[in-house]
């Protein structure tokens, strides 16, 4: 366990992502996101992992590898997007450039009033910052 927040939100919708390289997400979201790892449990092969918990901005982000021979292969989706609410999307945003994201909308006052952005990382899960328009 690295950099342990007290008491981590586990409650609401927390989303859990199942991957093709769990562990090497985990670090790009340390990196692009400022996660903190909460656990992280190994497979017996050594290569997966079974379970990792982060805490990204408040919020919990659950991540493990697929197990094909368990029943549970890889299904890529862009059915779903990560959505991040910050206070500066500027920061947030190159950061996450920085560690590798790909900009897919740049960031923008949008027709809503929120200045909003959407990125997409190298597993293919889309990320969209929002900085709500009170924080302006």
């Amino acid at each position: 366990m690295t950099d342990q927040v007290e008491n981590p939100p586990m409650r609401g919708v927390i989303p859990y992502l199942n991957l093709v390289g769990a562990a090497d997400a985990a670090e790009l979201y340390k990196q692009a996101f400022g996660a903190q790892e909460m656990r992280r449990l190994p497979a017996d092969d050594g290569q997966r992992l079974m379970h990792c918990h982060l805490v990204i901005n408040g919020g919990s982000l659950m991540l493990s590898d697929c197990f094909p021979e368990h029943g549970h292969d890889f299904q890529p989706s862009h059915s779903f997007t990560m959505q991040l609410v910050v206070d500066d999307i500027d920061r947030w945003f190159q950061r996450a450039v920085v560690a590798g994201l790909e900009v897919m909308n740049p960031v923008a006052l949008m027709f809503w009033g929120d200045r909003w952005g959407s990125l997409k990382d190298r597993f293919g899960v889309h990320w969209a910052i929002n900085e709500s328009a009170k924080q302006v």
